[in-house]
């Protein structure tokens, strides 16, 4: 995949209506002052059209060494550094003296269109999750199935509720990998590391007619956004995009 940054920015130049985000980037090891400037210069460029989402990365080593942090670190930088953000795009000057982060008097200018912008979280795992409670505007997990999505919303819900916030029920989400063929062997050996107690194809619906499926049981468990993208590059991207356009969009006049 290309830099998040850099892809953005691409989409953002090449449309005018499209909303564009990340599914999802990580944020631990990002100095989050630039990656605060980054996301509202996007935004304000854009006309406001950013929908960004964070996440801790995945548990791999070559992950960790290429942004200079160690497993057991994310989580304290994540959680000091997106509500770090948030000041950033609504302050003019921020001091902040924590753990990780020393700012005396930085603004971050110019300001996202946005006010708020929403922020969405990845993860899956049950301290992730009680993140998302805590931090997130929504949630945007993958490597889920619906049934295992429905009982983390709960969670979600219930952390929100114990810090007394409220997330959009519109703002539960899900990333799709799909499939038009075999599964490629490099996504095999990812999905057994990452869901060993899973069979491949109930994380990766295979063919337009299982995606159109799948999306239909997370919008039965409370579920309304959905990036999907296939595993495998399609000879022709325009030509792949319009099947999918004419196969999934429908679903919006049936799942509203």
């Amino acid at each position: 995949a290309p830099d998040p940054v850099v892809g953005m920015a691409y989409a953002a130049g090449r449309t005018k209506k499209l909303k564009f985000g990340t599914g999802v980037m990580v944020l631990p090891g990002r100095n989050p002052v630039l990656v605060a400037k980054s996301m509202a210069s996007l935004d304000r460029m854009s006309g406001g059209r950013l929908l960004p989402a964070f996440g801790l990365g995945v548990a791999d080593a070559h992950e960790q060494q290429a942004f200079g942090i160690e497993r057991g670190a994310r989580a304290k930088w994540f959680d000091e550094a997106l509500p770090l953000m948030r000041r950033l795009w609504t302050e003019d000057a921020v001091d902040h003296d924590g753990p990780l982060f020393h700012l005396e008097g930085i603004g971050v200018q110019p300001k996202p269109i946005q006010k708020p912008l929403d922020v969405w979280l990845g993860g899956i795992a049950p301290s992730e999750l009680r993140r998302v409670g805590r931090l997130s505007d929504g949630w945007l997990p993958s490597f889920i199935i619906p049934s295992e999505a429905e009982a983390a919303k709960a969670v979600v819900e219930e952390t929100a509720s114990q810090h007394d916030r409220e997330i959009d029920p519109e703002h539960f989400g899900a990333l799709i990998a799909y499939s038009l063929g075999e599964v490629p062997d490099t996504l095999l050996a990812l999905l057994a590391r990452r869901r060993p107690d899973l069979a491949p194809t109930e994380i990766v619906p295979m063919g337009m007619a299982g995606l159109r499926d799948r999306i239909h049981a997370f919008t039965d468990v409370g579920f309304s956004k959905f990036v999907v993208l296939p595993v495998g590059e399609p000879d022709d991207w325009t030509t792949h995009l319009e099947e999918v356009a004419a196969e999934i969009l429908p679903l919006q006049r049936t799942t509203d």
